[in-house]
């Protein structure tokens, strides 16, 4: 079997899900297709393929029979379109302007214009002017029609051929015209949604100053390969992932972050495509290109989370599928009653269909774009629906509560030894952990200028700490779990009583010496935990790996509960636990040691992702900086989203069927009845634009009577958790920390 290919194509002309309905049920039922996904956001199909059953040209054709123009096709396999794109704009003005002329002729039937106007317009001219004007819509709904498909254009249509059978073709001239201006107004109304999306991938760098063989040339990104020396200059986009290996500059980081606050960067800071070079210059080495960089990776995510359909989008399509044949019932039943044929024509004007289909993903698209732009990566509107109804939220401590920068505060010789060289054998065991306490206890030696031994051994003992063997030793740093049956605790209950992560140092099972570190809150977390609380998440819970001292301080500075000594492999549990029990779970983590908290829960929120490939795969949404704010934010753009689609969905309900009902009883002519039909689209794309303009997402709350505290020292030794998921009382907030050496 031949290996299943990807294609990418790029489709002109679809407006509405229901269009990109008909393309992929159209590809779908090709030989040879595995899988489509059609994209109305970036009006792209996705396509995997089995190359040796079908070809790129087939798939064209298919797309191009349904009613739309590919726009991203080789010369080799372009197909034929049935109509030369240039000729297609020329129908449209042709007819909007013999329709315009003609509804200034019907308004001016209440000026007694009308029969002496129609008069020199013969009935084969006016036949003429509606088939012309309305070539393109019929021409997609006889072909929808030949593939057994019911569109939202089909009943329109049939109620222009129905005031043609009756004689009434300026009527159905001026359906045909309103049949038009909502084919725009869908068209500019999903554009205005998709804006976002298009500007963010508008920042694409196309080209790249490479050095090759000693001297610069400008290369597409498409040549650029890894490894590769970039330039770049004061006022240039950076056009690659890379580490800076000389110069300084001044980088807006906006287009990844949405914080446009610069920041400073010289050798060996790493920098990513799509920022920009305010200041200095810099030489730098490629490590990502084009697709795979993280603005890439950001760009793909943002234009597949389309595909991510929320519930309540699901609810409008099925909606949708079974509107068209109701309408056709109620109109049949029109005519056999009251024998309206005009009566009849109107019914199947006025219903619109396509406002059903907008209702949602014109709302998410809108906040999906504005959230990208922000900073907010955003997979998909079932994740912001789900957000909207979270009522659990687990919260991991370094790196996301906290700055995740811990630093060494206390050494504590024992045993005869001196602080120099319990420090200088701490680091040497340390040496090839990646865990951030480790490398708080290294970056403390190199200030010191101690030196590091290399270890003849090294193991990692995961939620625990480490153990090397240094010239011949066996030397052991970690928690108090590990080094239980050695020494006097006195010391170190003094130090975790202070808030602070007290490491045990054993050489040879014999206890030679104590450090402490400590980490801090980040500075906005608690404004950003009381915004939690006033929108409905009250009970907070800690969950640490640390003792029951350093829990309770830091439970105590923020004000909320808490539990102690909790082993890593429970996290998973109590998620699981919490949805067992019907709760809508958040996870905020880093998205690097919580990817599988992450992905477990319902909704997974990465904290500061830029350049992590694992975090932005992991989780649901991710924060492209780390700012504590933009989490009841997230939250409060996903209710106010919610709000928007619902009172979408209402008014288009409540909209149709008073169209409805007027036109079955003749309250409603067929011309006022096409008139009425386009607006609901305008009506949703005006609602849903309001998200395009996103506010701070929830208002700040007013000052609480006690001042809120200052960074305070929190500290642990391991990410641990007990299984306790039986006894979890119900909080609506854990502070979970993970702490794994590795």
């Amino acid at each position: 079997m031949s290996a299943i290919q990807t294609l990418e194509v790029g489709i002109h002309g679809m407006d509405c899900t229901s269009c990109t309905q008909q393309v992929q049920k159209a590809v779908a039922a090709l030989p040879g297709i595995q899988q489509v996904s059609v994209l109305l956001s970036s009006e792209k199909a996705i396509i995997q393929l089995d190359p040796a059953q079908i070809d790129a040209a087939a798939i064209y054709r298919t797309i191009e029979q349904a009613g739309y123009t590919v726009v991203q096709q080789t010369a080799a396999a372009a197909p034929e379109s049935g109509l030369n794109p240039m000729i297609r704009p020329l129908f449209t003005l042709l007819g909007i302007m013999f329709a315009v002329i003609l509804f200034v002729v019907v308004v001016g039937e209440r000026l007694g214009l009308f029969a002496t106007l129609t008069t020199y317009i013969p009935f084969p001219v006016g036949l003429a002017i509606v088939l012309a004007g309305g070539f393109p819509i019929f021409r997609k709904v006889g072909r929808a029609a030949l593939r057994g498909q019911v569109i939202s254009h089909t009943l329109m249509s049939v109620g222009v051929v129905a005031a043609l059978v009756v004689g009434e073709w300026p009527t159905a001239a001026v359906v045909v015209f309103f049949m038009r201006a909502g084919e725009y107004a869908e068209h500019f109304t999903t554009e205005r949604a998709r804006r976002a999306v298009k500007d963010l991938t508008a920042l694409a760098p196309k080209t790249a100053r490479v050095e090759r063989n000693g001297a610069e040339i400008e290369l597409p990104i498409s040549a650029v390969q890894i490894g590769d020396v970039i330039i770049v200059r004061p006022g240039e986009q950076i056009p690659v992932d890379g580490e800076v290996i000389s110069g300084q500059a001044t980088i807006n980081q906006a287009a990844i972050t949405g914080e446009s606050m610069p920041i400073d960067t010289g050798p060996g800071t790493a920098v990513f495509a799509a920022t920009l070079a305010t200041l200095g210059s810099l030489r730098l080495r490629t490590t990502h290109v084009g697709t795979d960089t993280t603005f890439g990776r950001v760009i793909k995510l943002v234009e597949e989370a389309e595909s991510h359909r929320a519930d309540v989008q699901r609810v409008g399509d099925t909606f949708s599928a079974y509107y068209l044949p109701v309408v056709a019932t109620i109109a049949l039943l029109t005519f056999l009653v009251r024998g309206d044929a005009l009566a009849t024509a109107a019914v199947l004007v006025v219903a619109c269909s396509c406002s059903f289909a907008l209702a949602t993903p014109i709302a998410m698209l809108a906040s999906i774009g504005a959230g990208a732009k922000r900073g907010l990566l955003i997979k998909g509107g079932k994740y912001l629906e789900a957000l909207a109804k979270a009522d659990v939220v687990l919260l991991d401590k370094t790196g996301t509560l906290t700055l995740g920068r811990p630093y060494l505060t206390d050494v504590v010789p024992l045993a005869g030894r001196s602080e120099t060289d319990l420090l200088s054998l701490s680091a040497s065991a340390e040496r090839f952990s990646e865990h951030p306490l480790a490398e708080a206890v290294r970056v403390a030696a190199r200030e010191r200028g101690l030196p590091l031994a290399e270890p003849q051994e090294f193991a990692a003992l995961p939620g625990n700490g480490v153990r090397a063997v240094i010239n011949g030793r066996t030397v052991t740093v970690g928690n108090r779990r590990l080094a239980q049956p050695a020494g006097d605790q006195v010391q170190a209950d003094a130090l975790e009583a202070a808030g602070k992560t007290v490491l045990w140092v054993l050489e040879d099972d014999a206890l030679v010496g104590f450090l402490a570190v400590a980490d801090t809150i980040r500075p906005e977390v608690p404004a950003a935990v009381a915004r939690l609380r006033s929108m409905g998440i009250a009970t907070i819970e800690v969950l640490t790996g640390d003792n029951e001292r350093v829990a309770s301080a830091l439970a105590g500075q923020l004000g909320v509960q808490h539990r102690a000594n909790l082993l890593p492999e429970d996290k998973i549990a109590v998620v699981r636990a919490y949805q067992a029990r019907g709760h809508t779970v958040v996870m905020i983590g880093d998205g690097v040691n919580d990817a599988p908290a992450l992905a477990q829960a319902n909704i997974g929120i990465a904290m500061g992702v830029a350049g992590s490939d694992i975090a932005l795969e992991a989780a649901h949404i991710a924060l492209m900086r780390e700012d504590w704010t933009l989490v009841p934010d997230v939250v409060a753009i996903a209710r106010r989203t919610m709000r928007i689609v619902k009172s979408n969905i209402a008014f288009t309900a409540v909209y149709n069927l008073v169209g409805l009902s007027l036109a079955a009883m003749g309250l409603l002519p067929p011309i006022a009845a096409a008139a009425a039909q386009s607006l609901p689209d305008l009506g949703i794309m005006a609602n849903s634009a309001r998200l395009l303009r996103q506010p701070s997402a929830t208002p700040q709350a007013a000052p609480v009577a006690t001042p809120v505290p200052a960074p305070v020292v929190v500290a642990e030794v391991s990410c641990c958790t007990t299984g306790c998921c039986s006894s979890t009382p119900p909080a609506t907030i854990l502070l979970i920390e993970e702490r794994v050496e590795a």
